[in-house]
């Protein structure tokens, strides 16, 4: 890309590509929350015709791999971008994906809208997530630790129980959460119970209060901690490029292509490597923040020194754009 060239993404894109990236196809996200739902029976069914500790460990790393992923299309339907019926999309991104997980639109929607509106600024309320970093090594494995153990779970469910059901007498959105919550929790445990198995629901909780959110953490660390302070597209979110291992353990539906949605937010998650695609190939990533795979997000996101003192600086080397 030569010095004259445009430096805004949408300077690269026709009218008719961004019509395109913005076409909703219902049938593609339907075929998303299927398969994410399909993934999570079939570990059901692993646990349950060869229970030992492998197949349970590996069905806790992949059932919180999916419940993150069900996040991931709550989120799409907080953008309405999930189907293209209004009401449906708030139907299913909640009765599907948010209330099974212990999580709802009517909650969602208006804080995730402000963190777009003020991505790392002082009113982003994920800027808690950002800010920490970078850190040493053992408060990373201290993190994990807890998060494997259940700790960090346990404490997030007690807020949620807390603003669900300790005001839902009041509140008529927390009632509504409060009993998408059991209701969707009840038919997944009756469906276990109905297929003679009903202890795999434990499998459930467990990964929600632990898998989940290890991979939560790495998700929320990939996409905006350590990232260059200059205006979007060089700087604030990263894509990460994930290795087919982390595109089922740690980036489901496309999540890595954060810096993507945050350029145009009602992108389907589907068309976000194509998007990723036509950005690189027009030369607008050439400094943008992009990583190819999860652990040297990590590695940097643990690079302060054990003694104190400045961790090393960074800055994404320039991309060559793809052929």
């Amino acid at each position: 890309m030569s010095a004259a060239a445009p430096t805004h993404w949408r300077d690269v894109l026709s009218r008719q590509e961004i019509d395109e990236l913005l076409c909703l196809h219902d049938a593609r996200s339907w075929f998303s929350i299927a398969f994410n739902w399909g993934v999570v029976g079939a570990c059901f069914a692993w646990v349950a015709v060869w229970p030992n500790p492998f197949s349970i460990v590996a069905a806790l790393f992949l059932i919180g791999a999916r419940q993150l992923g069900f996040a991931v299309l709550m989120h799409e339907a907080a953008h309405r971008s999930l189907l293209s019926n209004k009401r449906v999309n708030d139907r299913v991104g909640n009765w599907l994906c948010g209330y099974p997980i212990w999580s709802d639109l009517d909650r969602y929607r208006p804080y995730h809208l402000k963190h777009h509106a003020r991505t790392g600024g002082e009113q982003d309320p994920d800027l808690g997530l950002i800010t920490p970093f970078p850190i040493t090594r053992a408060s990373l494995r201290r993190k994990v630790w807890r998060d494997l153990t259940g700790q960090t779970g346990l404490k997030i469910g007690r807020a949620s129980w807390a603003r669900s059901f300790g005001r839902s007498a009041e509140d008529p959105a927390a009632r509504r959460a409060a009993r998408g919550f059991w209701i969707s929790n009840a038919v997944l445990f009756g469906l276990l119970a109905l297929a003679g198995h009903p202890a795999l629901y434990l499998l459930w909780v467990l990964a929600w209060l632990t898998t989940n959110q290890l991979v939560t953490r790495i998700r929320s660390i990939a996409e905006h901690a350590l990232t260059p302070d200059v205006p979007e597209p060089e700087g604030l979110t990263r894509t990460t490029l994930p290795r087919w291992w982390e595109r089922l353990l740690i980036a489901p539906n496309c999540v890595n292509y954060h810096l993507e949605h945050h350029l145009l937010i009602t992108v389907p998650h589907y068309h976000l490597r194509r998007m990723h695609r036509l950005l690189d190939e027009r030369g607008i990533l050439t400094h943008a923040c992009i990583d190819v795979g999860y652990p040297g997000v990590l590695r940097r996101a643990a690079s302060r020194p054990a003694g104190g003192g400045a961790a090393p600086s960074y800055r994404p080397p320039p991309r060559v754009p793809s052929d």
